[in-house]
Order: structure tokens, then C-alpha cells, then sequence
């Protein structure tokens, strides 16, 4: 059966705020896809028939931050069409020992002796790690393996908890850095049926628990040795409390999903919620990240 694909060209400068409002949105069929050297951008969304496309983009045109130029383009798609429409915006990427790679290069890809690999598949709606948010995160994930492998601890008995796990990449990034009690939750079904078919295409079924949960049903009685959350930054300040209370003695805290012009008030909101507790952040784009130790 065919999809039915509307797209349409934005502002290369509206690209921060077009991300903010379908992250809002939960970018339920929709897709922001950016070319940054040729510093143009696009809206896509892919749906089940004309008229859904052509109701949601009627839906979607007032939130944006600035009217497009031009009416959207709409198409039908078959669904080959449409996975390889994907394939220019979705490259291999990898940090330390873990490689996220798009299905695609399964029978091509050459990973070296003693690393790991997610597979990513862009037909799941929820994405294949690109974006700057979710890449701060698994960077960060990824260097705390480094720091565990060089002090020779051992991975197997900490709690590793991914809280708005989305497609959960980053739980499943977890399991195959070596980390073995892993929870991801999102308070939408539909992300946590996504994370358990991202498992599924990974050879992860049941490695990872997926749940549907919210910040304060998923934390509760939680106490994570290591805690990500990437969401946006006003709901991470109105749960600071939750998250902060769900982090283990010595475990890390790693928030994402905050603009790099909200890094300060981020901070601030955390400092004051986990006092003494050292914060350290890194930028990448327009987005950042906020990461917290608890002591020991």
C-alpha cells in the first residue's frame, strides 16, 4: 500500500524553532531534515493517506515559526520510495567502541575487532540518532563505558535508566556497550512499541525492559546508577526533584534535550535541586547537555 509523503522547504534560520515545535509535537509523522552545508531545510511528513497528509499539514503550518515560501509538495510513496528517500539524511556515526548504523549498510559495514553496532532503521517513526540531542547523550554514555573499562569495574550490576526512551536508542546503546539492568519508559505507547521493534532488529529482545511510564510513575522507587533523560528543558526543571531523587549514591545524571541558550537556567534549576553535586555541560549546534555525579 502506498504512504503519501508532504514535504516542504523552510527557512534554513527557522531550523531551531521548527525542531522545538515538532519535538513538542512528539514528531508523530513528521521529520525535520537539514542540509547543512547547502543551508537549506525541510518538513516531511509521511502518512497513510492524501487527505491525513493534507489535514496535518493544515494543522501543523500555524505552529511553525515562520510561514513556508512555497505550498508542499505531496507524493504518493511506496514504502521502498519512501526508506530510501531517508537514506541521504541518515549516515554511520560512532564514538568510542559503539557504531550506530542505518540498516542499510548491515552486509557493507565494517566494524572493527572488539566494537559494537546499533542498528538503526529510519522506517520507525521515532528516528535513527542524529539528531544533536540524542547524539550528546550516547557520546556521554559511551565515554562513561571508557571510564568503567579503564578503572576495570564491571558494567553487568548497575541500573541504567532511560526515562522518555523515544525509539530507545539510547537504552539499547546500553545493553550493547555491556550494561545489563537497563528500563527505558515514555509516557507514549507508541515509542515504547517502537523501542521493543529497535530491540527486536537488534537482537535485544528482552535484554531491555520497556515501559509506559511518566516521570513520576517510571522513577518512583528508582535508583539508577546511571539516569539519561532527554527531554525538553521545561520539563526537566519541573522534574528536577523526580530525577535528581532517582539518581544511586556515585551515580551520573545525564539530561539532554535543552537548547544551548536554556544551559544556564538548566543548571541553575539543578544546582539548586542536587547541591554539592559537581555539573559539568557540552554544546553541540544549537543543543547541549547537562550532566550531574551524585557523590558517593
Amino acid at each position: 500500500m502506498d504512504l503519501f509523503e508532504i514535504k516542504v522547504e523552510i527557512p534554513a534560520a527557522r531550523v531551531e524553532e521548527t525542531d522545538i515545535v515538532l519535538l513538542e509535537l512528539g514528531q508523530e509523522g513528521w521529520s525535520l531534515l537539514e542540509d547543512v552545508i547547502a543551508k537549506r531545510a525541510w518538513v516531511v511528513g509521511i502518512f497513510q493517506t492524501e487527505a491525513e497528509a493534507r489535514s496535518r499539514w493544515t494543522e501543523l503550518r500555524p505552529l511553525l515559526p515562520e510561514a513556508p515560501g512555497a505550498e508542499p509538495a505531496l507524493r504518493a510513496l511506496a514504502d521502498a520510495d519512501w526508506r530510501d528517500s531517508y537514506k541521504a539524511h541518515f549516515k554511520a556515526w560512532r564514538f568510542g567502541r559503539l557504531h550506530w548504523v542505518p540498516v542499510w549498510e548491515r552486509d557493507s559495514y565494517d566494524l572493527p575487532a572488539g566494537d559494537e553496532v546499533l542498528w538503526l532503521d529510519p522506517g520507525l517513526a521515532f528516528g535513527t540518532g542524529n539528531h544533536e540531542t540524542t547524539r550528546l547523550c550516547v557520546e556521554r554514555l559511551a565515554a562513561l563505558d571508557e571510564e568503567l573499562a579503564a578503572s576495570g569495574k564491571s558494567r553487568a550490576g548497575l541500573e541504567v535508566v532511560d526515562a522518555g526512551c523515544g525509539s530507545g536508542i539510547l537504552a539499547l546503546s546500553a545493553a550493547k556497550l555491556g550494561f545489563r539492568n537497563i528500563l527505558g519508559f515514555d509516557n507514549d505507547p507508541e515509542a515504547v512499541r517502537v523501542s521493543e521493534e529497535n530491540a527486536q532488529l537488534n537482537a535485544l529482545s528482552g535484554r531491555v525492559e520497556f515501559l509506559v511510564g511518566d516521570l513520576v510513575s517510571g522513577l518512583k522507587g528508582r535508583s539508577a546508577d546511571v539516569l539519561l533523560a532527554n527531554i525538553l528543558a521545561d520539563v526537566l526543571i519541573r522534574f528536577a526533584g523526580e530525577l535528581v531523587g532517582a539518581v544511586a549514591p556515585g551515580g551520573t545524571l545525564i539530561l539532554s534535550g535543552v537548547l544551548a541558550a536554556e544551559n544556564t537556567q538548566v543548571r541553575a534549576a539543578f544546582s539548586e535541586a542536587a547541591p554539592g553535586w559537581p555539573v559539568s555541560y557540552r554544546v553541540m549546534g544549537e543543543w547541549s547537555d547537562v550532566v550531574l555525579t551524585r557523590p558517593a
